[in-house]
């Protein structure tokens, strides 16, 4: 049985082409894909200074009349990278800065550092803390919390590993005498400031932070978000006291954010209790020792550098007296900071 009528024939099909077939709208409404992107060469430069949920705050124009704030969020291109705080980026859109307005970030610059941390020292996935900052402030209250060594050298190695200069504030020194928590660092560079709890040398912090982006880290309660009121004092950072049972102290900053600081920044962040350096490779803290990174040279090779390493060239060397007392405090604060990767 033909499905074609009476009235079909070959003659009638013969009339109709392909132009004739209907095509179906796209249900989406969507134009078609274009491989090509804009350049965005007209793109406003920015400072990212904190993120919250989707939206980050930008400043754009340091140092000239038009400096402001406004409000972005990220371009699509981007895809999954991150944007934190101290990323350089360029911004499209609105750029006014003005309530409601809304700008995209299109780029991020290229990082100078990176500050990171790994959920634990068996993750090798690490969360970006901040960017571009050259130096940490290392933030430890002489008591109440008691100080950790172990975590300042976690801070330490962090550091190291960034190419982040750190310098060392221990608070609330008219509790107890840090003298015997500082002897744990004598074998190294730091740069050291001491705080009583009434009396913040701000002055002191001040010289050293300028001109420069800083990195404020510590454990909670040990007087951080304290210095970054009284360095910034319309920053605001909510500050808390320690509990009187646990001894630990409140989590009172839930962000990480950047203030202005004369010609520089100070990026306050929350404080934490455990600091994972899954990501971190060791060379990188050897760097930081350059004398002795040079004696490694003639270290066989996969020396660990450690009290058991045979035949380790920057052992023999310190035990030769090669560099004075100073360098055998400088060995045993790099073998601290090694053994911190595998503890």
């Amino acid at each position: 049985m033909s499905w074609l009528t009476d009235s079909d024939d070959e003659g009638d099909w013969a009339e109709y082409d392909e132009s004739d077939a209907r095509v179906r709208p796209n249900p989406k409404g969507n134009k078609p894909r274009s491989k090509r992107r804009p350049d965005h060469s007209d793109a406003v430069p920015g400072r990212v200074f904190s993120v919250d949920r989707g939206r980050y705050g930008v400043w754009v124009g340091e140092g000239t009349a038009e400096e402001r704030q406004l409000v972005a969020t990220r371009a699509r291109e981007l895809g999954r990278k991150a944007i934190v705080t101290g990323d350089r980026v360029d911004l499209v859109g609105d750029t006014s800065g003005d309530e409601g307005s809304l700008a995209r970030v299109v780029r991020i610059q290229p990082r100078t550092t990176l500050l990171r941390r790994s959920a634990d020292d068996t993750d090798a996935v690490e969360r970006v803390i901040v960017a571009n900052a050259d130096q940490m402030l290392i933030v430890v209250a002489a008591a109440n919390p008691e100080p950790r060594p172990r975590l300042v050298d976690r801070y330490l190695v962090a550091a190291y590993d960034a190419g982040i200069h750190p310098i060392l504030c221990v608070t609330k020194t008219d509790l107890a005498d840090p003298a015997e928590f500082l002897a744990n660092f004598a074998g190294l560079d730091l740069t050291i400031v001491t705080s009583r709890s009434d009396d913040v040398p701000v002055d002191e912090l001040r010289q050293l932070l300028e001109g420069h982006t800083t990195v404020a880290v510590g454990h909670s309660g040990v007087g951080k978000s304290t210095l970054v009121n009284a360095l910034v004092p319309d920053a605001n950072r909510a500050t808390g006291r320690v509990n009187d049972v646990t001894g630990r102290g409140r989590h009172t900053s839930s962000s990480t954010v950047s203030y202005r600081l004369g010609s520089g920044w100070i990026v306050d962040t929350p404080g934490v209790r455990s600091f994972g350096l899954g990501h971190v490779d060791p060379a990188s803290i050897l760097a930081s020792f350059t004398d002795l990174a040079a004696l490694a040279e003639d270290c066989p090779r996969g020396c660990t550098h450690l009290p058991d390493a045979p035949d380790c060239a920057i052992i023999e060397a310190v035990e030769r007296g090669d560099l004075g007392e100073a360098g055998r405090e400088r060995l045993d604060s790099f073998q601290r900071l090694i053994a911190t990767l595998g503890s």
